[in-house]
């Protein structure tokens, strides 16, 4: 089941923080490592985000299980970068008919992957130590997010962790049925995308109805609202973003210094 409730230890240093801060400090950090395609700035990186992990009060097992969808893109950039890539510089290291493996290949399916998982790590770290509710407030009362927006946010959110408990009884009501892929990949594909499709009209129908139901609340309207939760944007909240732009910089800063940098654009 999907869950986006907080996993971390709250006692934690920084799990302690202000949503909003932890939320720009991820920001920060991960759009600074989109200026490069070298594989030695994300690699920094993610040393450095597993490094702080602690200080978040996230288990390591905890951030690999979360991560797992990641390791799956990552997996599959490899694939498409060896299979399709139109570029072949560098040494050959296989060459098996239409399979062409160069290091060149392998460097650049390297770099994306890094950087993808240094981009998207802090992000996932981020909404493992901060509940929801508190998010929303401090959108709401230190980022003067509308209300309309934290609150649809909030919602969308909550319902997320009922899109696994579907895609459960979706399957469950076509194996009772006697619909069943076996051990066809086919088959399995088709069922995957029918599935996925019934998944994504029940989600579009939910939503449509908590928008309408949000409008006759009142949520449409201009009446100033108040926030159950006190988010408090302290001193060491500040501390904490401009340590991660500087974390992300000094990445930088050794993929410049040792030569490997390689700009987005230019």
């Amino acid at each position: 089941m999907i869950s986006l409730e907080p996993v971390a230890d709250p006692t934690a240093p920084l799990a302690r923080r202000n949503p909003v801060a932890k939320l720009a400090a991820a920001l920060l950090f991960s759009f600074t490592l989109v200026a490069t395609l070298d594989p030695v700035a994300p690699a920094i990186a993610i040393a450095i985000e597993l490094a702080v992990l602690p200080l978040f009060g996230v288990r390591y097992g905890v951030l690999a299980r979360r991560a797992a969808p990641l390791l799956l893109g990552a997996v599959g950039i490899v694939v498409t970068l060896v299979l399709f890539a139109a570029e072949r510089e560098g040494r050959v290291l296989v060459d098996a008919g239409p399979v062409l493996v160069t290091t060149g290949v392998l460097v650049t399916a390297l770099g994306l992957v890094l950087r993808m998982l240094a981009v998207a790590l802090p992000g996932v770290i981020v909404f493992a130590t901060t509940d929801p509710t508190d998010l929303a407030d401090a959108l709401i009362q230190n980022a003067k997010a509308p209300p309309r927006f934290a609150i649809g946010a909030l919602a969308a959110f909550r319902l997320v962790p009922m899109l696994g408990q579907e895609w459960q009884m979706i399957s469950l009501a076509r194996r009772a049925r006697g619909v069943d892929a076996g051990r066809n990949p086919l088959a399995k594909l088709r069922l995957f995308v029918s599935t996925a499709f019934g998944l994504l009209v029940g989600a579009i129908r939910r939503g449509t109805r908590l928008a309408v139901a949000m409008d006759a609340r009142g949520f449409d309207a201009g009446t100033p609202r108040t926030t159950a939760r006190r988010q408090r944007f302290t001193v060491a909240d500040g501390l904490l973003v401009v340590a991660a732009t500087v974390l992300a910089g000094a990445a930088l800063g050794v993929s410049i210094a040792l030569g490997t940098f390689r700009p987005l654009i230019g």
